[in-house]
């Protein structure tokens, strides 16, 4: 199956399993306060598939699957009988309504807690963050921070893993300070604090660790081929699975970075790799090809891939817990990722974040497709995030959202009466207006990053 296809399919499945969650939320509620329910839709557009159940809904499965939404009984829409109209959503007091369009946010937190729940109770094979080295001159190795240390927490706040330490720091983007802990391998604790006042950090370049100067301890890459792409550079000029390359240009090559270097500093320029194949030496010319970074720069592609050795043993772990604590760090990776989720919205509202790195349908369909491909877990992990953004997204203040009904009916609330419909079709017309420039400004960063 094309990485396209694969992509796409997940993506379907994951938007069509949350914005399912995300309406079932508003439906429930509004059945509970004996609203009546005219449609549930599952995307926009032409009905696939539509069926009604014996309370008058209509269920509709439509062929564009960005969104969905629920119609309930509204006197401001249609015309309603005198007999129907206690069954109407205007017709409820202002906190009943308010708990209807906050339900659908409210299940998307708590479907990510159920998968986070499920998750922990499966297991989550991971890494302890051990850093291999610190890059020299960079923001670690000038407040000292040593290298084959394990990192354990962040501003006091326990890591640990290598993801958890991520979401730590992105959370510091636009700080000025950061105290790292971590632990020497005689099991002493040590906190390091890093100057953040010249940080600058490209998440679509580099890790958030890594742009810092921390380098995580990996498995040893030998200097040995274990891949080969058809019709590569390699391929072309000979190299075979199994050859071990010792030098380049008749120099020696220390490890594989030092080969990855020479091959992308020389597109198109020859380079005589010495090699070893079965005992024997010998010399191979090899031309590598060349390819445009999204930079626009030029790099050589040898197109082959290294001999990796085995994760330690030692680096390894599984945080799987019991039902009641699998709960609670369920909870917690929750809470989590809302505050985040809030933090970086408001770095982008006060340019600590540009708008460059906004995100949009396709990166979200590639995020899909890798975490599906990847496997289990790393789906529900994806699931999980992606539903907790769905939700803080649909709480912003903006009109055409949950967050702008909401806020319309805490006014409604305060004065004793409703928002005039005139301010009201204002608010949803630059609601409507913002949130398509910022699905635009997404979708073009799509784009660019193809």
């Amino acid at each position: 199956m094309s990485g396209f296809v694969w992509n796409l399919i997940s993506f379907v499945v994951a938007i069509g399993l949350l914005v399912t969650v995300h309406e079932f939320g508003h439906f429930w509620v509004a059945r509970k306060n004996n609203v009546l329910v005219k449609r549930f839709s599952i995307g926009f557009g032409k009905a696939i598939y539509r069926w009604r159940d014996k309370q008058g809904t209509e269920f509709v499965i439509a062929m564009i699957p960005l969104g969905g939404y629920v119609r309930m009984l509204d006197e401001r829409v249609d015309p309603v009988l005198p007999q129907f109209k206690d069954l109407s959503f205007n017709s409820k007091t202002v906190g009943q309504r308010m708990a209807i369009i906050a339900a659908g946010p409210i299940a998307n937190f708590l479907f990510a807690i159920l998968l986070l729940w499920g998750m922990y109770l499966i297991g989550v094979p991971n890494i302890k963050p051990v850093i291999g080295q610190v890059t020299a001159e960079s923001i670690a190795a000038k407040a000292g921070v040593p290298s084959n240390a394990q990192i354990t927490a962040i501003n006091g706040e326990p890591a640990e893993d290598w993801r958890a330490i991520s979401l730590l720091l992105v959370e510091q983007v636009g700080s000025t300070a950061v105290d790292i802990t971590v632990q020497q391998l005689e099991g002493s604790d040590q906190s390091y604090q890093l100057d953040l006042t010249d940080w600058v950090f490209d998440p679509d370049k580099q890790s958030v660790f890594g742009s810092l100067g921390l380098e995580p301890l990996r498995p040893e890459v030998l200097n040995e081929i274990s891949q080969i792409q058809p019709g590569s550079a390699a391929e072309a000029a000979g190299l075979q699975f199994g050859d071990k390359l010792v030098s380049v240009d008749g120099k020696a090559v220390a490890d594989w970075n030092s080969v990855v270097t020479l091959v992308q500093n020389n597109p198109e320029k020859p380079l005589l790799f010495g090699i070893e194949r079965a005992g024997q030496s010998m010399d191979i010319l090899v031309t590598p090809q060349s390819r445009e970074t999204a930079d626009g720069f030029h790099q050589g592609y040898l197109g082959v891939s290294p001999k990796v050795l085995p994760w330690p043993e030692h680096l390894l772990f599984t945080q799987q817990y019991g039902p009641v604590q699998a709960a609670l760090v369920g909870v917690e990776k929750t809470w989590q990722l809302v505050r985040l989720s809030f933090s970086m919205i408001g770095k982008f509202i006060f340019g600590d974040i540009s708008v460059k790195h906004l995100s949009g349908p396709i990166s979200i369909a590639q995020g899909a497709g890798s975490s599906a491909d990847i496997g289990l877990i790393a789906f529900i992990s994806f699931l999980a995030l992606i539903s907790v953004n769905l939700g803080v997204i649909n709480l912003l203040p903006l009109p055409i959202l949950d967050g702008g009904h909401l806020m319309y009916l805490v006014l409604e609330l305060i004065r004793g009466k409703p928002v005039s419909e005139k301010a009201q079709e204002l608010g949803f017309r630059i609601g409507a207006l913002l949130l398509l420039t910022l699905m635009g400004i997404a979708l073009l960063n799509d784009i660019s990053r193809l």
